[in-house]
């Protein structure tokens, strides 16, 4: 294909993914009241937990309209996701060899469930690290949560989480292109624990040890399942080019 062609096929996939997470975002007004009712759930939690007054605010006229707007978009951009996904690589793949074929869609549909899995996992412990951020404010005292603020924050929890989830994904990938080997991850795996500790504890609060080690409990599984795979693809690239070896020896 010329440059032209090229541009003219990546004009028609922009359109069809931005046509899906437009149809997609349609799908999430409709879904939006749902999708707020359970993300205040945590708040409600307060209340109950705590025997306190809590609630989420709109802080001037259009707060609960772009709110609304926010999570609308959110919802199609998740809900289109096969849409512009199946675009990407639709535009992608034809370019790519055999062996970057397999290494793409090996990654795209691991990735994809590792990150719902890490998203549901932020959304599992989002209930503890919202009570326990809000107990330090004094019994006697009300809590009045700004609704744009509180869904930025449950939104970096989850999405931060979810990403966690998939970077054992990268690490494979990594090895797999001969970058990184199966050795060298081992040898840092006290670093990845440090790490991943680091990072749960950022994550939800120090003082939520429950829920730190929740999230790191699975991240550490992950990185020596990483180290499984590395090994073994390392393993099977030693023994062909062994058996190379000897065919030309011979």
């Amino acid at each position: 294909m010329s440059l032209g062609q090229h541009l003219i096929e990546l004009r028609k996939r922009l359109f069809l993914a931005g046509l899906g997470i437009l149809l997609g975002a349609a799908a999430g007004w409709m879904l939006s009241d749902f999708v707020w009712d359970q993300l205040r759930e945590p708040i409600y939690a307060i209340i109950y937990a705590q025997h306190r007054d809590a609630q989420i605010n709109y802080p001037d006229i259009t707060s609960a309209f772009d709110l609304k707007l926010k999570i609308s978009f959110y919802v199609g951009l998740i809900v289109s996701s096969p849409v512009w996904l199946y675009q990407i690589f639709a535009f992608l793949v034809p370019g790519l060899t055999r062996t970057e074929k397999a290494y793409t869609f090996g990654f795209f549909f691991t990735a994809i469930p590792l990150f719902l899995a890490g998203c549901a996992a932020g959304w599992f412990v989002l209930p503890n690290v919202v009570e326990l951020m809000t107990s330090f404010a004094p019994a006697e005292d009300s809590a009045f949560i700004n609704a744009q603020n509180y869904f930025d924050f449950v939104l970096k929890l989850v999405v931060a989480i979810g990403i966690a989830f998939v970077l054992p994904v990268f690490i494979v990938l990594l090895n797999f292109a001969g970058v990184v080997s199966a050795e060298s991850i081992i040898k840092s795996w006290r670093i990845a624990i440090l790490v991943i500790t680091l990072f749960t504890a950022i994550a939800t609060p120090a003082a939520d040890v429950v829920s730190m080690f929740l999230l790191a409990i699975p991240m550490v599984v992950l990185y020596f399942a990483a180290y499984g795979i590395a090994f073994l693809h390392d393993r099977r690239a030693a023994k062909r080019a062994r058996a190379v070896d000897i065919e030309l020896a011979l």
